[in-house]
């Protein structure tokens, strides 16, 4: 049985990483056996949460994850999809997974309030003394990752405005289609899903929420997908 690692639920959604929200909806599509365990960024193979075990081959990375899907399993969800196609679904997650992500980390890990709302959980274990001493290096971590991917040197209004056209540009061209592509699921939705819930999470107040929730087409999709693949999800399946 494949075993996948990630972080475990939190902020009402399965997992507070979209990448890992996306592997585990791909071996949901996949129809495969599999487990979710906790993971040790520490002991993962890239220093990064998911991979999975698949009976002693463990495989880093979203992406990497779902060939593996395609190459053992035979997902084959895109087989319908023109090059045309498989180009346009490819450079929207790119979009949602290079330049989406990086707004909704500096949303939730520089934000204090947010950080308040959401990752200080992660910290509750550690002793009370060692706990400021570890968010403080551990924030400053993300913000040296945020300002080296180039998006925190932006004005907050500029940020916002980046973030903005990525979910519009969702959005748009989702359009009424039941699902990204079409009428039928396709590996893409694995991402787009997993990027537009956490863009909408209620447990965060962001300008990025905001927009994304003047899109009643995407708020739908994610509760549409929310009642195919995780329907114990309430609250996201609601949006439906």
């Amino acid at each position: 049985m494949i075993t996948l690692y990630g972080f475990g639920p939190a902020f009402g959604l399965p997992d507070p990483s979209a990448f890992v929200m996306k592997a585990e909806t791909l071996l949901k599509m996949a129809g495969v056996p599999y487990r979710v365990a906790l993971g040790n960024l520490r002991k993962a193979p890239k220093g990064k949460l998911p991979y999975i075990d698949d009976d002693g081959a463990v495989i880093a990375d979203s992406t990497l994850i779902r060939w593996h899907l395609e190459k053992k399993y035979g997902l084959a969800l895109d087989r319908g999809l023109s090059d045309r196609e498989r180009a346009v679904a490819w450079a929207f997650e790119r979009m949602a997974e290079e330049h989406l992500y990086w707004a909704l980390v500096h949303a939730r890990w520089v934000d204090d309030a947010n950080f308040d709302r959401g990752p200080r959980q992660f910290f509750a274990s550690l002793p009370a003394p060692l706990r400021p001493v570890v968010i403080g290096m551990v924030r400053r971590g993300v913000r040296r990752d945020l300002h080296g991917q180039g998006l925190a040197r932006h004005a907050p209004e500029d940020l916002l405005r980046l973030a903005t056209r990525s979910i519009d540009a969702i959005a748009e061209y989702l359009g009424d289609k039941p699902y990204f592509m079409g009428d039928a699921p396709t590996t893409v939705d694995a991402t787009m899903f997993a990027f537009a819930a956490h863009a909408l999470c209620p447990q965060f107040v962001t300008p990025v929420r905001t927009a994304a929730e003047r899109h009643g087409p995407l708020r739908r999709y994610v509760g549409r997908m929310a009642e195919r693949y995780f329907p114990d999800y309430g609250e996201l399946v609601a949006a439906a």
